[in-house]
């Protein structure tokens, strides 16, 4: 470790390879002990680096998860709590550390730091909003599909600290941002890229249990995987030419629903052959109303394509593994194709790779579907790998959390972080698999009031994780004590049988909420990005 920490500090800058997935549960990889799905890359990565078996998500659902990897702080802390706003255009972020240190720093894919992809699923505020903003209009747009509808807009030349932007914005098989003008630019049809999401939009081999699950109408060259792999080598080639050090965020669309892989990726696993959940006969007897609520709506009944909802047959389940792994397997022949470019361009040995998703999904476990407001393990549990050179592979099942790896990758660099970072460094965990960082991991999940007002929605929900328990409370009062050693599928609750370690789960969150109290807003003003 010596020798790759002096090229960090005097001689080599080490390059950032940051691949994130959005919605993939942590056992839909090989390396976290699935024998069906076929991740060779990720795999290749996970041999090469230390593997978090226990890394959980700050918030299970996009934005505000997206929000606090990049700033290294909680949702209540950078204020983005739900996918209905967007991250202050002058929060800090780890990115824009690296880039003041002369990185190239480039985003290629799926950003939603800002609320446009998804500002057609939410409810509208009502009245005038608590704070004026400072910033000039149109700083919350640049994620707008209209903007790329006609040509390529003109894009900032700092977005959170990228110089460069690659934006895929949709999931399934609609595209838009830049991964439309580039789809278009490589002769794809427009009436095959762009059709909204509804039952009958344009593909073949839908299924008759969820029209989410489809094969797209245009080839896989044209699929966002397709899109990420190949500007993301694109930017590397750029900033190599250079001669910089960089930072690229490659970031995909999926496996998020619709469930769509393209061509031949479809066909890659047979449905009938999937296993159900073991968690598939549970009856939610213990689980929390809102939940049990949800777990009555079938996917087709869904209020609109992302909202919670149950699992609706075990054919449907079966039929959503199988496309979900086809997409999976897509991702993970992308990812193999950048790390060989890296071999061949002698990059590899300098170059830090992290693998991670934003959360999960329940994928029918507890007779549920997609995410949101569900603290299982199934979306709050996610894969997590840093392969840093010259260090040696390990496994560790040492507490993780989404807001430690920026401050990881600042650390493992020698760059200077800033105020009101939250997360900690797992370096002393990638060199020590033993060692330990924290002993929890605070999740938050909060929800507008306005749609908290119109849905069986907690505004509120909190959960800590320990080495041995979860527990969750949310402003219902109602509370969840889960022994994730004796109970891993999570069917047994706790808190009326258990006191004593409720007691201490009690203390533990509050210790947690505590910590995660904001002492950086109002602090002075860092006049770059004012």
């Amino acid at each position: 470790m010596v020798g790759f920490e002096q090229r960090c500090g005097t001689m080599t800058q080490p390059n950032i390879l940051f691949v994130i997935t959005d919605q993939q549960r942590a056992d839909h990889t090989g390396f976290m002990g699935n024998r069906v799905i076929r991740t060779p890359n990720l795999d290749r990565i996970a041999a090469t680096g230390t593997v978090f078996e226990n890394a959980w998500v700050s918030n299970p659902v996009c934005m505000p998860n997206r929000s606090s990897i990049m700033t290294g702080r909680m949702p209540t802390a950078h204020g983005v709590i739900f996918n209905d706003r967007s991250l202050d255009w002058g929060a800090n972020t780890f990115v824009r550390q690296f880039r003041g240190e002369n990185y190239r720093t480039g985003l290629i894919g799926k950003s939603h730091l800002q609320h446009g992809s998804s500002r057609n699923s939410m409810n509208p505020y009502r009245g005038r909003a608590a704070i004026e903003t400072p910033h000039p209009a149109g700083w919350d747009e640049i994620e707008n599909f209209e903007r790329f509808l006609e040509e390529v807009p003109d894009d900032p030349d700092d977005y959170y600290g990228f110089d460069h932007i690659e934006l895929a914005m949709d999931h399934g098989a609609r595209v838009s941002g830049h991964h439309l003008r580039w789809a278009l630019d490589k002769g794809a049809r427009r009436e095959d890229l762009t059709s909204d999401y509804r039952p009958d939009a344009p593909g073949s081999k839908r299924s008759s249990e969820w029209w989410q699950i489809y094969r797209p109408p245009y080839a896989a060259e044209f699929h966002s995987t397709s899109f990420v792999a190949e500007r993301t080598v694109a930017f590397i080639d750029q900033a190599r030419a250079e001669n910089s050090p960089w930072l690229a965020w490659c970031s995909f669309p999926d496996p998020h629903h619709p469930m769509t892989p393209p061509g031949d990726w479809f066909d890659r696993h047979v449905p009938s052959d999937m296993e159900l959940p073991a968690t598939s006969m549970d009856t939610g007897a213990d689980c929390f109303e809102h939940l049990r609520q949800f777990r009555k709506i079938h996917p087709r009944d869904q209020r609109n394509w992302v909202s919670p909802c149950g699992s609706g047959s075990n054919a449907l389940v079966q039929e959503a593994t199988a496309a979900t792994y086809g997409m999976v397997e897509m991702v993970d022949d992308a990812v193999g194709r950048i790390l060989d470019h890296l071999e061949a361009t002698d990059q590899r040995a300098n170059t830090i790779i992290v693998f991670t998703s934003d959360h999960g999904d329940m994928m029918g476990d507890h007779g549920l579907m997609l995410k949101g407001f569900m603290h299982y393990r199934g979306t709050l549990h996610v894969p997590l790998v840093i392969s840093v050179p010259g260090q040696k592979a390990n496994r560790t099942t040492r507490l993780a959390s989404s807001i430690d790896l920026g401050p990881t990758l600042m650390d493992l660099c020698s760059i200077q972080g800033y105020d009101g970072i939250q997360g900690y460094s797992l370096k002393p965990v990638i060199q020590d698999p033993d060692a330990s960082v924290r002993d929890s991991v605070l999740i938050e999940d909060d929800i507008a009031p306005l749609i908290a007002s119109l849905t069986p929605i907690p505004a509120k929900t909190r959960t800590v994780i320990t080495n041995t328990h979860r527990y969750t409370r949310n402003s219902k009062r109602e509370e969840q004590l889960i022994d994730l050693v004796a109970d891993p599928d999570e069917c047994e609750n706790l808190v009326g049988i258990d006191t004593g370690t409720r007691a201490i789960a009690i203390e533990r969150l509050t210790d947690a909420l505590i910590a995660a109290d904001d002492a950086a807003r109002g602090a002075p003003v860092d006049a770059r990005y004012a």
